[in-house]
């Protein structure tokens, strides 16, 4: 076996994962990982020189692939109705056969921090095989100096292997494809899926596990600060916004996407980002656009043309293309990933109902109903003319990375929100005038103006009303704003069609909390919205 690369010369490697590698390359830094990815053809440099990849059959996450050990250690503390279980001797045997099938291959290792308060980050170790991955893991966690380096041991170990296929009736998978957890032994087993985002959920899904009982509650948000250090928190599922809206020039931006919210303050998991790149515009996301253009920035399923310029707007691999870049190609992003107890935590929700306003308060009760529901609303596929809007519930907006019940995050969210006196707003970056193919798309000017207002403080002196239908407050005025805008009612053509559409949502919004209503307490049972009398 051969060496290559920068490792902690007193952690001796593990045999087992090790020993019948051909040849082992830690810790290379990205110039040399781009120079190997291109080399043996894992990728093509684009014209602004990122290196352009393609995952093959898997273009996005195998939610349905992905399972966690049962055993004396989960059996109690994992949400089993929300994650598929794995026995220890499944597991073991798909370990034994994952190692045997990486014998005589090429091992790309990089060890890494998910977290960036060193007080509670998780030392983590990615094994691959190829060198866009590891590239893509070095760009999204956070990278260790090199005195951390010379002690690194690591925590959890991710063993990735793309060409690997498991077998049901062995392995006791669904399918070929597999995303395995076994929090006892802190090791992650990938195989048959070259998409990398199932290496970064990993480690979320981990810290997700790990770190309530360290009192840190782990969130799927972004984060941004402003001049005087008020910090904010934006929660969203894909497509309503949160990458985008937080990456704003007047802001210092902590992290896209995985924080943690410790007595200290925030802190981002990653020390990368994962942008959306369907669609992408220099004008509404300038600062993701440059990081695209950037040397070393991966596009993961995107559409290159005859000169290999990217085009953001050709879906033909996929909707969920994807760009892959460190935080410091964007220019007012936080060198340390930490900041101050948050002033403001935002909900947003891309409504394709045209229901909800474009913003709205929340009191800490309606706070925790929210994050519990984790609501948007997706448009639907235009097959066979289908154009009504769908509904899309997933607990803590990110249920497919929360091991614990969502009780247990949405209590720890009230307790930060009661201890802190931060802000928390639903905002609305979906549809008005009309449902989906009959309204049209909060503009995005529109949004950000909103968001300033709340940021800044502005909103704290508004008048407000009470919305009818969700009960939470909703402001009369926002400077920059158009005012029919706060009323969704009276953008509609037909308010008895909106009557008739709200009640629909509030009937869907508490036929999904039904299942929470016996781990919260009546004060937020009561915060459910209501059809008016």
């Amino acid at each position: 076996m051969q060496h290559q690369g920068r490792f902690n010369q007193d952690n001796p490697l593990d045999s087992e994962l090790f020993g019948g590698a051909e040849r082992v390359i830690h810790n290379l830094f990205e110039p040399e990982l781009f120079e190997l990815a291109v080399r043996n053809g894992e990728g093509v440099i684009t014209v602004d020189g990122a290196l352009r990849t393609l995952t093959g059959e898997h273009t996005g996450r195998s939610a349905n692939d992905k399972f966690v050990v049962r055993d004396d250690l989960t059996e109690n503390t994992v949400w089993w109705d929300n994650n598929a279980a794995m026995s220890p001797a499944h597991f073991s045997r798909l370990k034994a056969d994952m190692l045997a099938h990486l014998k005589g291959k090429t091992l790309h290792v990089q060890d890494l921090f998910g977290g960036a308060d060193p007080a509670y980050r998780l030392a983590v170790r990615v094994v691959t095989e190829t060198a866009w991955h590891a590239l893509f893991i070095r760009h999204l966690l956070r990278r260790p100096h090199e005195h951390e380096l010379a002690t690194f041991r690591e925590e959890l170990t991710i063993i990735h292997a793309p060409s690997f296929r498991a077998d049901p009736a062995v392995h006791g998978t669904r399918s070929g494809t597999v995303i395995a957890l076994d929090f006892r032994s802190r090791t992650v087993l990938i195989g048959g899926t070259a998409y990398a985002g199932e290496i970064k959920k990993s480690v979320f899904t981990t810290l997700n596990y790990l770190l309530p009982d360290q009192n840190v509650l782990p969130m799927h948000c972004s984060a941004n600060v402003g001049e005087k250090g008020d910090a904010a928190l934006f929660f969203g599922l894909s497509g309503t916004g949160k990458t985008t809206l937080s990456s704003d020039a007047t802001r210092i931006l902590v992290g896209d996407d995985e924080h943690g919210w410790s007595d200290n303050g925030i802190f981002n998991f990653e020390g990368g980002c994962y942008a959306k790149t369907i669609n992408l515009s220099p004008k509404a996301e300038p600062e993701i656009h440059a990081a695209c253009r950037r040397f070393g920035t991966i596009l993961e399923n995107v559409v290159l043309d005859d000169v290999r310029t990217p085009d953001f707007s050709d879906d033909r691999y996929t909707e969920n293309g994807r760009a892959a870049y460190p935080l410091h190609y964007i220019p007012n992003a936080s060198e340390t990933g930490m900041a101050g107890q948050p002033e403001n935590v935002i909900f947003l929700t891309a409504d394709a109902f045209g229901v909800l306003p474009p913003i709205a308060r929340l009191t800490p009760e309606q706070a925790m109903f929210h994050f519990l529901s984790g609501y948007t609303a997706k448009v639907a596929g235009t097959e066979k003319g289908v154009t009504e809007p769908q509904a899309t519930f997933s607990a803590c907006f990110g249920a497919p990375f929360m091991p614990r019940h969502p009780a247990v995050y949405g209590n720890m969210l009230k307790q930060r929100l009661a201890a802190t006196g931060a802000d928390c707003w639903l905002v609305n970056t979906g549809w008005t005038g009309g449902p989906y193919g009959d309204g049209y798309r909060m503009p995005i000017q529109e949004t950000r103006a909103i968001l300033h207002a709340a940021l800044s403080g502005a909103l704290k002196a508004a008048e407000y009303r009470t919305d009818p239908f969700f009960g939470f407050a909703v402001p009369k005025e926002i400077a920059g704003v158009d005012p029919a805008l706060l009323d969704p009612r009276g953008t509609w053509k037909d308010p008895a069609a909106y009557d008739a559409q709200a009640a629909r949502l509030v009937e869907m919004f508490n036929e999904n909390f039904a299942r929470f209503a016996d781990h919260v307490d009546a004060p937020v049972r009561a915060a459910a919205p209501k059809v008016p009398a």
